[in-house]
C-alpha cells in the first residue's frame, strides 16, 4: 500500500498531460536525483520513479494524474509535508491556464533564486 496517494482530475486532454508529466520526470531527474522510466501507452502513460528513500508512479491519462509512492523509514517522517507540498503545487499548476508554461516559469524562479545560495557555497569552499 503506498504511503502517498494523490488523485487530480484535469482537462489537459493526453497529449498535454503527456508533455507535463514528461517535464515533471526530467526535473524529478535533474533536482531530486530519481531514475524515472516513461512508457507510453495508447490511453495513458506510466512514469516511474525511485531513488534512496522513495519510488512510485505516476499515471496519466487524458483527465486524470494518479500518484502513489511509497517512502523509505526516513522519508516516512516527513510524509505528510512532503504530501502537502505535491498536493499544493499540482493544484497551484492545474489551476493555471497554460500548465506547462506555468511549470516551466516556476522552474526557472526557483532556479534564479538559488543561484545566490549556490554561489555563496562555493565562495565558502575557496576560503
Amino acid at each position: 500500500m503506498p504511503d502517498i496517494h494523490i488523485t487530480r482530475d484535469h482537462t489537459l486532454g493526453l497529449a498535454a498531460a503527456r508533455k507535463l508529466a514528461f517535464k515533471w520526470a526530467e526535473t524529478a531527474e535533474d533536482k531530486l536525483g530519481m531514475e524515472c522510466t516513461y512508457e507510453e501507452g495508447k490511453t495513458s502513460d506510466l512514469v516511474t520513479f525511485t531513488r534512496a528513500g522513495a519510488n512510485g508512479e505516476l499515471k496519466v491519462t487524458k483527465d486524470r494524474f494518479e500518484l502513489d509512492a511509497r517512502l523509505g523509514f526516513l522519508l516516512g517522517a516527513f510524509k505528510d509535508r512532503i504530501e502537502t507540498e505535491i498536493v499544493k503545487n499540482l493544484d497551484q499548476l492545474l489551476a493555471q491556464k497554460e500548465p506547462h508554461k506555468a511549470f516551466e516559469q516556476a522552474l526557472a524562479k526557483r532556479d534564479a533564486a538559488n543561484k545566490p545560495a549556490a554561489k555563496k557555497a562555493a565562495a565558502k569552499k575557496k576560503a
